[in-house]
């Protein structure tokens, strides 16, 4: 099957967020499983070729309410994701952890709880390279 432009757009623009070292470890791990290279080609696709590249907001807003999102609904494996995400696209962890704190009263404690210390990891990961 060939590739679609939206998903060159999707595989080039996946690369730009997580960095070749962080989407080669996921490639070699979790998508070299049948299933899930089926959903990461989707993925791809839809999401980081059609939804990621339109035009309107800049990278770093987009990964700002993904993390927002993802803390919001206790998607702690994709809040993982999205926290690497923004530190690359230049949020610090400070401002992140500010969004986090201020989430605690509209969301829940509970939930920001998990999510700090999925952020502890997350950062503590970046700052090791």
């Amino acid at each position: 099957m060939a590739e679609s432009e939206t998903y060159r757009k999707g595989r080039e623009l996946r690369r730009a967020l997580m960095g070749d070292t962080y989407v080669e470890r996921m490639n070699q791990t979790v998508y070299a499983d049948p299933i899930m290279k089926k959903f990461i080609d989707v993925a791809t696709e839809t999401v980081f070729g059609a939804l990621w590249t339109r035009p309107g907001l800049d990278l770093k807003t987009r990964t700002l309410v993904c993390v927002v999102s993802d803390a919001a609904t206790g998607r702690t494996p994709e809040l993982a994701i999205h926290l690497h995400m923004a530190l690359r696209q230049g949020w610090t962890e400070d401002e992140l952890t500010e969004v986090l704190l201020l989430l605690s009263g509209y969301v829940g404690v509970p939930l920001i709880r998990e999510a700090m210390l999925t952020a502890k990891e997350v950062f503590a990961e970046m700052r090791r390279g």
